[in-house]
């Protein structure tokens, strides 16, 4: 059953070591992102699952201890999804659980089993929401970390240009994830989330998938557009 959820924004740029020189600029991001860890952590979940968009189209999961990397953006980082240790192939994270990763380590999490799992754009709604039901079944206390971001098409220089139909869509997705609202997460049109390059829509939904029954009250920590490009934070619990 799901216990707790947090959702966070996934740009690489929320690593300082990518940002560099801009890394001020989401200082209240990664702030709210702590907190949103924070009640997670609070929740005391058997098993922790990170949800973001993947480079396939269905579901792909990571184990525990799967490595990522940061070196396509210059950066000498690399990050494991999780605290075990071990070879697990060719297999690399994808940039949100990379994300994730990074998030998780600046954290100290520890205590609770971790796992990933990739969400590709074009999943359907109700994959996507069967997919979340499943998640939690896998145990008493499950916690999920969803990863996406909202529209990418705020302003002129947002890197979908600037779409009037931007707007309207994040602050629905806002106040559905701050109201833990899983019907309109559901509803979430999913062609237009493609149109505005909204990767999180289908992690989003499987996190509605999840909550189904649970009754989870929500919390939105964060909202807003830096470089055009909408970032959430919120918890669920």
């Amino acid at each position: 059953m799901l216990v707790a959820a947090a959702v966070c924004p996934c740009p690489p740029l929320l690593v300082p070591e990518v940002a560099a020189g801009a890394a001020p600029e989401l200082d209240a991001a990664r702030a709210a992102c702590t907190d949103a860890l924070g009640v997670l952590a609070a929740a005391r979940p058997d098993r922790l699952v990170v949800v973001g968009p993947g480079e396939s189209t269905g579901p792909e999961t990571y184990p525990e201890g799967t490595r990522g990397s940061f070196r396509g953006f210059g950066v000498d980082l690399d990050v494991g999804l999780g605290p075990a240790a071990g070879p697990h192939g060719e297999q690399r994270l994808p940039y949100s659980l990379a994300v994730a990763a990074w998030l998780l380590e600046r954290s100290g999490w520890s205590d609770t089993p971790v796992e990933g799992l990739g969400v590709g754009e074009a999943l359907p709604s109700e994959r996507c929401a069967r997919t979340g039901r499943d998640i939690a079944a896998r145990a008493e206390r499950v916690a999920l970390l969803v990863m996406g971001d909202a529209s990418a098409c705020r302003t002129l220089k947002a890197p979908g240009y600037l779409d009037e139909r931007a707007a309207p869509f994040d602050a629905e997705v806002a106040r559905a994830l701050g109201a833990a609202d899983v019907a309109a997460l559901m509803t979430l049109d999913t062609r237009l989330a493609h149109e505005l390059k909204a990767s999180g829509r289908a992690p989003w939904q499987v996190l509605a998938g999840a909550a189904e029954g649970a009754d989870l009250g929500g919390s939105l920590l964060y909202e807003d557009a830096p470089y055009g490009v909408g970032y959430l934070a919120a918890t669920w619990s």
